[in-house]
């Protein structure tokens, strides 16, 4: 037991904390010996080059000839490039007279030559206007070939001696700086090949990012609106924490986990959640870290992953967006670079390696699963699937209240009718949308968010923001709102529409000049033929009202008109709803089954002659739901310029202020908040 009076004590048997030792830091190197005994000699070297050359008088090689002739040259220093020496101007006067000594064995020379006049400069040459000094002093001229100097100096009677160059000068830069300037020079060269030499070794490295289990910072409390698929990864968390629990029975734990579903589900938080509920490593990476320019390189990265998670195990590797490596293999023709099937041929070879039961769980998340390879999907490599769709309204709620936390809700707020009014969003729009309402609070100067704030987010992400600097045109404007109540007023009418919940003709998004919000009862999940076409006739509704009130269209159903050709198409080519083709499914949807819009393209496979009838028993079904929109908008016409009129005084209309124009009670299962599908129909 441990004695409680230490404050060092540790609880239970726990050994202590053994921290590594500290890698000894980089000395800097100014504080290498070596540095300043080659700091000292340049210094020194400099020194003396200043010190002579503040001494001494730098003089044309002509004027040390014409002191030499006059004897004023007192003692000379000859070296191999440089003459230095002394001048005495007082002594050429002495010797200069008749009895003067100074010319040797020629005493009339100096005087006679000195008499001469100067001789013109040679042109372009610079004449100096400096003062000769009245004093000795100290020379230096550059010497230039004179094979008579030795004999001049001799007749002068000047003393001279050869001088070799000072040693310090010699070696610093004979030697020190030729050496040094090399090695520099080898040196930086070494550093650059090592530098390549080190990245061509690390291309077979992986790129794994390594998540310690503390730093995850995401549980299962983190996640919500999948309960299914966390039902399914709590077995992973439960053999991580204890494998004898299975082993013992003979169980296998799934080598491998893939995550699908539609971008936005939480896949990526989920494997973050497993990792932090197990308490274990966590290996992060995408698809596309593998695959390089050069050949070999990803097959080496998925060798060096699996030998890390090996060391590392138990662990949790997460390989995001693996469709990018996973896809179907197949037969090329012509020049391909098959990297990508090597580093898929690699991790399948990896995956049958993988020992059972090691504590290395393999996670993997796609959209696309549609495209992977077969070999991939086999047992014994990815044994399990686990599907994240889009929540319905009790996950919705609970994803709301997620992120909710920390955040300040007024009492009036409702999650409930915000998750009712958002179905088909994923958790990544509806964390979007709480976070956009914290910021319209901040922006109006709210201290807690509000029912309207959360509003006016679901509304700004559905339609896009509002565009107050977009003016229209009293004209326009009054055509966007027949629009837009056509669209309210013939939805309300055709049975299975979504109820009608909000018209505004307030600019929003890129193209938008109004939208109408519908809000529907509950999920659907499937659609009759009555609901398709009550949403069609929806469609419609402006662009008939338009023709019916202003006797002409505008391009502003171009939106409308594109979504309704592609629902009737899905209704005769793809739902077996028409009679052209009958129960023949002769379309499809491109984007695989998680990457498909209600209103994407239907690519048609038939031949002419089929294709004809579907394009006439298109069109025909598009005239008839259209003149049934029309049909309707002229039976209630009193609505309709009455609704147009409101709408052009508020600019916005709710459920409760439309169904009071038109003299209805509004039905209590059908309030709600915010709308997730506008019908932007007004002019782009």
């Amino acid at each position: 037991m441990p004695d409680t009076s230490d404050p060092k004590a540790t609880a239970g048997d726990k050994p202590p904390e053994v921290k590594p030792p500290r890698p000894e830091p980089h000395r800097p190197w100014w504080k290498v010996p070596l540095w300043w005994v080659v700091l000292t000699l340049l210094l020194v070297w400099l020194w003396q080059e200043s010190i002579d050359s503040l001494t001494v008088r730098t003089i044309p090689y002509s004027d040390f000839k014409q002191a030499l002739r006059r004897g004023e040259v007192v003692e000379v220093l000859v070296g191999p490039e440089v003459i230095e020496g002394k001048i005495d101007p007082s002594h050429g006067a002495e010797g200069a007279g008749p009895e003067g000594g100074g010319g040797g064995d020629r005493p009339d020379d100096g005087p006679r030559k000195a008499s001469k006049a100067r001789p013109e400069p040679f042109p372009g040459a610079v004449e100096a206007k400096t003062e000769a000094p009245k004093g000795p002093y100290v020379f230096r001229t550059v010497r230039v070939e004179d094979p008579k100097l030795t004999e001049t100096l001799e007749d002068a009677g000047v003393r001279f001696v050869g001088r070799r160059p000072r040693l310090l000068t010699q070696i610093l830069l004979g030697w020190l700086l030729p050496i040094g300037f090399m090695l520099l020079l080898w040196g930086l060269l070494a550093r650059k090949m090592a530098g390549a030499a080190g990245q061509a070794l690390s291309f077979g490295k992986s790129r794994a990012r390594l998540v310690a289990d503390e730093d995850t910072g995401v549980s299962f409390d983190d996640v919500a609106g999948c309960d299914e698929a966390k039902e399914d990864l709590a077995e992973v968390v439960a053999f991580l924490k204890d494998p004898s629990r299975y082993t013992r029975l003979g169980a296998k734990i799934p080598k491998g986990i893939l995550l699908v579903g539609p971008p936005g589900t939480g896949k990526t938080l989920l494997a973050r959640a497993v990792a932090g509920e197990a308490g274990v490593p966590f290996f992060h990476l995408s698809g596309s870290d593998f695959v390089e320019m050069f050949v070999g390189v990803g097959a080496a990265r998925v060798r060096d992953l699996f030998e890390q998670a090996q060391k590392n195990a138990p662990c949790i590797v997460f390989i995001d967006e693996i469709d990018a490596i996973g896809r179907q293999r197949g037969v090329h023709m012509g020049v391909v670079n098959d990297e990508r099937e090597q580093t898929l041929n690699q991790l399948l070879v990896e995956l049958d390696g993988f020992e059972p039961n090691n504590g290395v769980i393999l996670l993997a998340a796609t959209n696309r699963p549609d495209v992977l390879d077969p070999a991939l999907l086999r047992p014994g490599r990815f044994d399990r699937q686990v599907v994240l769709d889009a929540p319905d309204a009790a996950g919705r709620e609970a994803i709301l209240r997620v992120h909710a936390r920390g955040k300040p809700l007024a009492d009036d707020v409702d999650l409930v009718a915000v998750a009712r009014a958002t179905p088909g969003m994923s958790g990544a729009d509806l964390a979007n949308a709480m976070n956009e309402a914290a910021l319209l609070a901040a922006r109006r100067g709210g201290d807690r968010i509000t029912q309207a704030d959360l509003e006016a987010a679901v509304e700004r992400i559905v339609a896009g923001p509002e565009r107050k600097s977009r003016r229209l045109s009293e004209e326009d404007k009054r055509r966007v709102a027949y629009h837009e109540t056509g669209h309210a007023l013939v939805a309300h009418e055709s049975l299975g529409a979504d109820p009608v919940h909000k018209i505004s003709i307030v600019p929003r998004g890129h193209a938008a000049l109004g939208y109408t919000l519908q809000l529907p009862t509950d999920d659907q999940f499937l659609l009759t033929k009555t609901e398709i076409e009550g949403k069609i006739r929806g469609l419609l509704g402006g662009r008939a009202a338009e023709e019916l009130v202003f006797g002409e269209v505008s391009s502003g159903a171009a939106n409308d008109l594109e979504r309704a050709t592609t629902l009737v198409k899905q209704m005769i080519t793809m739902f077996g709803m028409g009679t052209s083709v009958g129960l023949y499914h002769v379309g499809r949807q491109e984007g695989g089954p998680f990457l498909q819009g209600p209103y994407g393209p239907v690519v048609r496979e038939v031949s002419d002659k089929t294709a004809q009838a579907v394009d006439e028993e298109v069109r025909a079904a598009l005239d008839r739901l259209y003149d049934e929109a029309r049909a309707i908008l002229e039976r209630r016409r009193a609505d309709l310029e009455r609704v147009a009129t409101e709408l052009l005084a508020t600019e916005t209309l709710d459920r409760a202020t439309f169904l009071a124009l038109l003299g209805e009670a509004q039905a209590p299962d059908r309030a709600g908040a915010p709308g997730p599908a506008p019908q932007p129909g007004a002019p782009p």
